[in-house]
């Protein structure tokens, strides 16, 4: 009996599908995430009669055939990108970015890093680094006398010294670029890294090639919508209710044929 491993396929595919759910609602609060959605296939179709062949008994052409499908697979799991709402911080190194692009940071392992994340650090020596200590790519150090920094929305950092009237420019923040951004790899503590599906990075200015600008004083928060989720939460929930109703419905008629006498 197919129903048994069709809606046991189901069923894998809801569990899938609140999993994704429940990361999306543990990252309300993570900045700069965005949501990932569930999406599905439907698995190989077993031809009993294929459409336009002909019936043997009379020699008709067969206008739909009989085509018994299989189950459900998991295709994928897409981000949604989408920007977040803009949260005041008043922090001189928290920068959000309004419009696409990633920030560049260097990971332990010399690999390229990407993140929307900008909340930034600065380390013991002055210099800018995320706040799990991954230097932003360019290196931007700030002196130890600047009494205050100033980042306008095309990424140019200055300093505000005590001797001098004017600021002076420190450094310059830059952003990556992608294709297609929703081929990022995923990696935790919101970071990506480039791939094949990504395409290679396009680094420029803010405000340059499409890219969007950086707000200084600011922190992307998530885009998870909580009342869409718990939405879809009841709906993978029923779903799977109906897949479980579908096994006992087959079970019981497998018992039927069993005690048949």
């Amino acid at each position: 009996m197919r129903a048994l491993k069709i809606a046991a396929a189901g069923m894998s595919a809801q569990q899938m599908r609140v999993d994704v759910i429940s990361n999306n609602l543990a990252n309300m609060n993570t900045t700069g995430y965005n949501t990932r959605r569930a999406e599905f296939a439907d698995l190989h179709y077993q031809q009993l009669a294929r459409p336009g062949s002909i019936n043997a008994s009379d020699g008709t052409v067969l206008p739909t055939g009989v085509q018994l499908g299989l189950g459900v697979r998991a295709s994928s799991v897409s981000v949604m990108l989408s920007q977040g709402s803009l949260s005041a911080t008043g922090g001189d190194l928290d920068v959000a970015i309004e419009g696409e692009g990633y920030l560049e940071v260097t990971l332990p392992s010399g690999v390229p890093g990407y993140t929307r994340d900008g909340g930034l650090k600065l380390t013991g020596d002055g210099l800018i680094v995320t706040s799990d200590g991954y230097p932003v790519v360019p290196d931007i150090t700030v002196p130890r006398d600047v009494r205050s920094i100033s980042i306008n929305a095309e990424g140019e950092i200055y300093g505000y010294f005590n001797d001098q009237v004017e600021p002076q420019l420190l450094g310059q923040f830059t952003l990556a670029g992608f294709t297609n951004p929703k081929g990022l790899e995923a990696i935790g503590s919101n970071l990506f890294l480039e791939t094949p599906a990504s395409g290679p990075s396009v680094v420029t200015a803010p405000g340059e090639d499409g890219l969007g600008v950086l707000r200084q004083g600011y922190l992307e928060d998530s885009s998870v919508d909580p009342v869409r989720e718990v939405t879809n939460l009841i709906e993978a929930q029923r779903g799977y209710e109906l897949n479980s109703k579908v096994i006992t419905a087959a079970d019981q008629m497998l018992s039927a044929t069993v005690q048949l006498r």
